[in-house]
């Protein structure tokens, strides 16, 4: 072998265990965050037993912490709404698990079918609503952990509420 080749200097990497850096049981990135709620969304029996469906108000749980983040479940029954919102500091992966949403944003309307993802920043507005005849299921990942939800007017204008995840 060469003493000028790269296995000369550094070794065989299949060999330097100790050299490799173990995946992280929590994501730090975007892209993380989205494999996170893709992961969970697979793992239908993680999440399904849990939910609730309410009438009277959306229904939600949260199914998990980390350091910065959490993850809520959420279900919507036929005409439940957020109402017009954005999540204050937090950035977010919101994930259809079940049944289908509508989301209204200054841009338009999109309907979000199951398996369809949203990831936005600080300060984006919209409005989730079930509008399908069907229940419905989310899931919702917020970074760092969702303490504000200011509510908007049609104009948008800010009136802050407590925090409820959406």
């Amino acid at each position: 072998m060469n003493s000028d080749s790269d296995l000369s200097i550094a070794g065989d990497i299949l060999d330097v265990q100790h050299l490799l850096q173990p995946a992280s049981p929590h994501p730090s990135t975007v892209a993380g965050f989205v494999g996170l709620a893709r992961s969970i969304a697979a793992d239908r029996a993680r999440w399904a037993p849990l939910v609730r469906y309410d009438t009277t108000t959306r229904w939600y749980h949260r199914l998990q912490q980390g350091p910065g983040y959490e993850v809520w479940l959420l279900s919507w029954v036929p005409g439940q709404g957020s109402g017009r919102h954005d999540h204050g500091l937090s950035s977010g992966v919101l994930t259809v698990l079940d049944g289908e949403l509508t989301e209204h944003t200054a841009r338009g309307t999109q309907a979000l079918g199951s398996g369809a993802q949203r990831v936005f920043a600080p300060g984006y507005v919209h409005e989730v609503v079930n509008d399908s005849l069907e229940p419905s299921v989310s899931l919702h990942i917020y970074f760092p952990g969702l303490t504000d939800m200011p509510m908007h007017s049609a104009r948008c204008a800010p009136a802050a509420e407590n925090a409820v995840p959406a």
